[in-house]
Formats: C-alpha cells, sequence, structure tokens
C-alpha cells in the first residue's frame, strides 16, 4: 500500500501499523506529535491504529534550541 506521509508518497506493508511507521521511521521514543487524515492520533493509540492505502499522515517532530 501507499500513504502520503508529510506531502510524499511513502509504501508500507499492508496492515502497517502507526508504531510500526514511526519505528521505520526511526523516530520511537523521540518527541513526536502524529496525525491521520488531519486526525491527530494519540502516542498510546499508534499500536492499534492500523494505516490504509491513501491515509495521509503529517508526523512532526520537536526540536529544542536556544
Amino acid at each position: 500500500m501507499q500513504i502520503e506521509l508529510n506531502g510524499k508518497l511513502h509504501p508500507l506493508p499492508d496492515g502497517a501499523t502507526l508504531e510500526q511507521l514511526i519505528a521505520a521511521l526511526e523516530l520511537t521514543g523521540k518527541a513526536v506529535a502524529v496525525a491521520v487524515n488531519r486526525q491527530v492520533v494519540p502516542a498510546q493509540s499508534w499500536a492499534g491504529r492500523a494505516l490504509v492505502d491513501a491515509d495521509r499522515v503529517d508526523v512532526v517532530r520537536a526540536i529544542g534550541g536556544g
């Protein structure tokens, strides 16, 4: 299947979850916010949130600075 990840097509195995996507992006344990089809998905729900073909996923990473 293919999703739209931050505006670009991104292939994923069928049935992949948000948790698996975040792990594949090497963002596990990082401060990130995720929305699927413009709906924010809390981190505790990522494991149970299966993605489907053509989902629009936005991942935003918080980066500190100063």
